[in-house]
């Protein structure tokens, strides 16, 4: 029987060889580069660099920028959950009434093309956009409102960098959140009519509560993003001018290990992100499966 069974399932393990292949490859081999970080590395001597123990860590964490950039990349990753939740779930609700079913898919499907646009692209669109001379300060110009340097501001980069990335992800969550409204059953509805409620109640006592575990699932799995800002959008968006504000723990590193060259203390900054990370992220698992029932395994 098991025999059959393993003949029978056969191809789908072999589609999946590629797969596991290139996993162990990329994402396993390199994991015995961690050791870079307890040695101070000297490419001439690959591996057999001097050991150092912990002093990677002590030295990184004394650098000047470094503690800010943790803050950085909380402050910004933690209201882009926020936004990343909260916009697409009240999207998807507006979209949800419409019922002018051409209207509604050309809409739905406007809102999604940004999350397939490269940040390469996007950030150029935002750099013309919201230049001094830009569109959007010309706007504001016809208001009485000066000029605004939005990429060049450390008060204002911190929130161009969050709704930015909220306008060009939240199409994406909001398809999620328009499936989750599927399955709730339309009897409730019309039971809900039947007792005269109208669409605010049926709102805020079916439709919220129907899609209330995927909202916590998704709430929760976020969790093990709150270490990750957005490199590809910050680096291709920042400057010198906004490293008190805009510099996460990802630009830190790249400027810590690509340019200047210093590999052992930028893998160790990378060591102490993925740990964090990782506890992040077994907490979010356990989180999903108390409050959704969620599970992996």
């Amino acid at each position: 029987m098991l025999r059959k069974k393993l003949i029978r399932e056969a191809p789908l393990h072999a589609m999946l060889l590629p797969g596991i292949v290139l996993t162990f490859i990329f994402s396993y081999i390199p994991l015995y580069g961690i050791i870079i970080a307890f040695q101070n590395f000297d490419p001439t001597l690959m591996f057999h660099s001097p050991w150092v123990g912990w002093d990677n860590f002590k030295y990184v964490f004394e650098l000047p920028g470094f503690v800010q950039s943790i803050w950085n990349t909380l402050y910004i990753a933690i209201f882009k959950i926020i936004g990343g939740i909260v916009v697409p779930v009240t999207f998807a609700l507006l979209l949800n009434e419409i019922r002018h079913k051409k209207f509604k898919k050309s809409l739905q499907t406007l809102i999604y093309l940004p999350n397939f646009l490269s940040w390469i692209i996007v950030a150029g669109l935002l750099i013309d956009i919201l230049s001094t001379d830009g569109i959007v300060n010309e706007l504001l110009g016809l208001f009485g409102v000066d000029p605004i340097f939005f990429l060049g501001s450390n008060t204002w980069f911190p929130i161009t960098m969050i709704l930015s990335d909220i306008w060009k992800g939240f199409g994406f969550g909001t398809v999620v959140y328009l499936a989750a409204l599927t399955s709730i059953d339309p009897s409730l509805y019309e039971a809900a009519e039947v007792d005269g409620a109208k669409r605010w109640k049926q709102t805020l006592h079916i439709t919220l509560p129907g899609i209330t575990p995927i909202i916590i699932l998704m709430s929760v799995l976020s969790l093990g993003n709150v270490l990750n800002g957005g490199f590809d959008q910050i680096f291709n968006l920042y400057s010198p001018l906004v490293y008190e504000s805009g510099d996460i723990i990802d630009t830190f590193v790249y400027r810590l290990g690509i340019e200047q060259a210093q590999y052992s203390p930028a893998a160790a900054v990378g060591l102490f992100k993925s740990a964090i990370s990782f506890v992040l992220i077994a907490v979010a698992y356990f989180l999903a499966d108390k409050l959704a029932d969620y599970r992996i395994f």
